[in-house]
């Protein structure tokens, strides 16, 4: 089993470009997993036991997917739904991701600013994250704050490639936090 879990949900993966250039930075990192659920569960019927035997190995957990609806998509809210049980993952017995590293790693079709008081979503993008921060930190995760792209399907070749060096920059701070690097 690997030690790093990547969580992948995009509802339409074969037009992701960004989320898919995230995806392709991070899965090939050593000793890292991708469980793409979209391609696992196209019924949303989720197989819990394959997905928590996943979790239970990983040291980070990378929550993969678009900004949709200002939250995470609908499969990958089934799948908290559905995966993160009580007895498990919270609650009395409960402590099967405790102590792990959570991360969100999402694409925003907007630009940073229209996500500001005066911008088009009337709020700072970071105002919407708490929703999943409280997830992985009910669950006893270490949150790390996420690392967005905005308006990534308007950047230029070399402003997604500055995008992925930063995105392995913070990677590598989380999955090797005394500095040392793979």
């Amino acid at each position: 089993m690997s030690r790093h879990l990547i969580v992948h949900a995009h509802p339409r993966p074969t037009e992701s470009t960004v989320t898919a250039g995230l995806l392709a930075r991070l899965s090939a990192q050593p000793d890292t997993a991708v469980r793409s659920l979209y391609d696992l569960y196209p019924d949303f019927d989720i197989d819990v036991a394959a997905e928590q035997q996943a979790l239970q190995a990983a040291e980070v957990v990378v929550f993969l997917s678009p900004v949709y609806w200002y939250t995470v998509p609908g499969l990958l809210k089934h799948w908290f739904d559905t995966v993160l049980t009580h007895g498990w993952a919270y609650g009395h017995g409960g402590t099967a991701l405790q102590g792990k590293h959570a991360w969100w790693v999402a694409s925003a079709g907007a630009a940073a600013s229209d996500y500001s008081a005066s911008g088009q979503h009337g709020r700072p993008l970071n105002e919407f994250t708490p929703v999943v921060e409280h997830v992985a930190r009910y669950c006893g995760m270490h949150w790390h704050a996420p690392f967005v792209v905005h308006a990534g399907h308007h950047a230029t070749p070399a402003e997604l490639d500055a995008h992925h060096t930063a995105l392995l920059a913070r990677w590598h701070a989380i999955t090797h936090p005394t500095g040392a690097r793979a």
